[in-house]
């Protein structure tokens, strides 16, 4: 039995970190599914459509921030889904962190975050409809060894997400906090130790239950989701 992609041609959508991993994956399959996506980060991704909108913003300035979305909005005249995707980490016992890895990870999975809400809210509440996604992490429940900064952040971003959904759902504005485990990407190029393998998630399949959370009755809300990998693959 096959299912009906859900037709999102009237929607107009904003990814974070777009050019790679989980944000890459989201972009194509908004795009499969007729979307306009407006795409922000640092570096610009190996694919073209003639949906796809790309602007180089550093989300840790709010100027940058705040211009993107005005281009935007003078462009779409409005915003149904905010990705925010955009995060990193880096990992080692917490007295070696550098001053520059916790500011700089707290400047893109948390400040960032919150600037990219602050200048697009004000859009969906005045169309009385919109969907933020916030994707945090498994390590957003969960304390995990040498990842103290990390986790911080995504416990921040799990916080930021529960009080938004009790804020805005008057508004009819939805808000998904997102926590997949591990997955199959770049991300773990900062890990010592660590390289992305098979037994962990495709960054598609993630992708693909974002969509499906977007595509919900405007009464309906998935308000928080985690995904993992079955297996953790063979022991060393």
């Amino acid at each position: 039995m096959s299912i009906a992609l859900p037709d999102f041609s009237d929607k107009v959508a904003v990814v974070t970190g777009t050019s790679r991993g989980i944000g890459r994956a989201v972009t194509q399959q908004l795009l499969q599914r007729g979307a306009a996506v407006v795409g922000w980060g640092r570096r610009r991704p190996d694919f073209e459509h003639d949906r796809f909108h790309f602007r180089i913003v550093d989300i840790r300035s709010f100027d940058e921030v705040q211009q993107a979305a005005q281009k935007l909005l003078s462009r779409f005249g409005k915003v149904d889904f905010l990705i925010n995707n955009a995060g990193l980490g880096y990992f080692g016992p917490i007295e070696e962190m550098t001053l520059d890895q916790w500011h700089h990870m707290f400047d893109v999975n948390v400040h960032g975050m919150f600037y990219c809400i602050k200048t697009l809210l004000p859009a969906m509440k005045a169309q009385g409809a919109g969907h933020i996604v916030n994707v945090s992490s498994i390590a957003g429940l969960d304390g995990i060894a040498q990842a103290a900064g990390y986790c911080a952040t995504k416990f921040a971003v799990t916080g930021l997400s529960a009080s938004l959904f009790r804020e805005l759902r008057e508004d009819g504005v939805k808000v998904t906090s997102i926590h997949p485990g591990s997955t199959r990407t770049d991300f773990f190029d900062n890990v010592s130790g660590l390289e992305a393998h098979d037994y962990m998630m495709d960054p598609e399949e993630v992708a693909l239950q974002i969509i499906r959370t977007l595509d919900t009755s405007s009464n309906f809300v998935v308000n928080s989701i985690v995904f993992r990998p079955l297996r953790l693959g063979p022991k060393t």
